[in-house]
Order: structure tokens, then sequence, then C-alpha cells
């Protein structure tokens, strides 16, 4: 089915929307996915954030141009999948992990930061853990010298004479 000029305008304008908004370009190969496979994977991307659609390559290469996604248009060719995200990784993430369960979907590469990404550069960015994930790893990194400290000092207290002595202030020497 075609689209007369307004519709494609209108697609147009609603992919450079969400371009503009976005971190992450991924494209993807799907010939050979049947329906299901494709709606189990829009359902993944829509609970992850990541807006994904079947596009004219010519309508998306012209939605990207002028953007930080423009130096993905020479991989803009064959029936591709475009999923953009506002996190840098979730686009990546949602189609690589689908094409590790499906054979059909052949990621084809990307766009990050204004850099042009093969299929391995998506799939290396997909196997980075997410900003809740690295929040936590920080944390815990932050966490963790401060109980090692707390460990060594109640274990010198004990080695002392017990908590109950460390708890104890000391007490100065009375003045004769």
């Amino acid at each position: 089915m075609s689209l007369n000029r307004n519709e494609k305008a209108a697609v147009i304008s609603d992919v450079s929307a969400q371009a503009a908004r976005s971190q992450t370009l991924a494209l993807a190969e799907y010939r050979g996915l049947t329906v299901e496979h494709l709606n189990k994977l829009r359902k993944d991307a829509r609970e992850k954030g990541v807006y994904l659609h079947v596009l004219k390559n010519t309508l998306a290469r012209r939605a990207v141009a002028g953007t930080s996604f423009e130096v993905a248009a020479d991989a803009m060719s064959g029936p591709l999948i475009y999923g953009f995200s506002e996190d840098a990784v979730a686009a990546a993430k949602v189609i690589a992990d689908f094409a590790k369960g499906n054979d059909k979907l052949v990621v084809k590469g990307g766009a990050y930061a204004g850099k042009v990404l093969d299929a391995n550069g998506v799939k290396a960015l997909a196997a980075i853990p997410s900003r809740e994930v690295l929040i936590a790893q920080v944390a815990g990194l932050l966490k963790s010298p401060i109980q090692r400290l707390a460990g060594v000092l109640a274990a010198v207290a004990e080695k002392k004479g017990g908590p109950a002595d460390a708890a104890a202030p000391a007490e100065a020497p009375a003045a004769a």
C-alpha cells in the first residue's frame, strides 16, 4: 500500500521527532519473521520504551537527515525495522536480545552519539548493563570500602577487649 504525499510527510515528521529525542538507533532485517514474532518484538520494545517501526528506507533517510543518525543512512537498505530509544542501550538491547532467540531477525547496524555502528557494535552496546544496574554497581563500589573499614574497626575493637570497651570513651588520666 502506497502512501500519499501528506501521509509520507506525517511519517517523516513523526520519525524526525522521535530521532530528535533519541540517543540510539538500531537497525535489523526482519525478512522471514512471522506476524506473531513481530508482535512479540514490538511488545518487548514498548515495555522498554523503544520506538520500533518498519519504515520505507527513503522515508527513514529523510527523517534522520540533519540528526546524529544521518551517519547510518548507508546501512538503510533492504527490509529493515528501525528502533529508536532515549536510553542509550535500550534499542540495541531489545533488537539484539530478540535476535539471539530468533535467527530470522538479523542485526544490521545502527548509530550512537553520531557514530555509525556495525552489527557487532550494536551487539556490544546491547551488552552494556542498563542505567539502573550501573547505578547499583557504583553504589556497591562506594559502599564496599566503608564496609571494609567498619569490619577492620570491629576486629580491632574485639581484639582489644570486646565491643563494650571499644564503645566506651577512653578516660583521661586524673591530674594530681
